[in-house]
């Protein structure tokens, strides 16, 4: 059975809408994923708010109840049926997100066992068939045929395949399977 490696932040998870709702109602903005064309909220915010919104993703409840991306559910749940999937996200990087996303992964995705989640640090070890990542940076390393998912911070990154929905990511794999 051929393998797939699911990205959780930005791909199955609304990282970046909590993050921005965060940063607007502590410092009365109205910063949008639209002005982020490119870029990641870091790039936008101004110096002296770098340590709060790391902070934002330091707090225990940050990543308890992100919203899901439309759509992530039911494909994953409908390609379960014929790929092994595993969630691989880069947990080490913010590790208070451990207990936090394996909550959120085992309310949302039920069907996916826990044995098949990845809490890495650098996703250059997987070992799969396919790669959904909203990271250019996971997809150059990764040795599979890699899907880069569309985020605000990716738009302007070329050379990948590109999904920006996961009704696109179904159309792929649909494809995939008529090989």
């Amino acid at each position: 059975m051929q393998r797939i490696c699911v990205d959780m932040d930005e791909v199955m998870a609304d990282t970046l809408g909590e993050h921005i709702r965060r940063y607007n109602q502590t410092f009365d903005e109205e910063v949008t994923p639209e002005d982020l064309a490119g870029k990641g909220l870091w790039e936008v915010a101004p110096q002296d708010r770098q340590q709060q919104l790391r902070d934002f993703l330091d707090a225990e409840d940050f990543f308890e109840d992100l919203d899901l991306i439309p759509g992530a559910q039911e494909v994953l749940q409908s390609l379960s049926a014929r790929f092994e999937i595993f969630i691989a996200t880069q947990a080490m990087a913010v590790p208070n997100s451990l207990g936090p996303k394996y909550r959120w992964l085992q309310r949302h995705f039920p069907f996916i066992p826990p044995t098949h989640y990845v809490f890495c640090g650098d996703k250059s070890i997987l070992r799969a068939d396919y790669l959904i990542d909203d990271l250019p940076k996971n997809l150059l390393r990764f040795q599979g045929q890699g899907l880069l998912y569309t985020a605000p911070r990716n738009l302007t990154a070329t050379g990948f395949l590109r999904v920006d929905n996961w009704q696109q990511v179904a159309d792929y794999f649909a494809g995939v399977a008529s090989r």
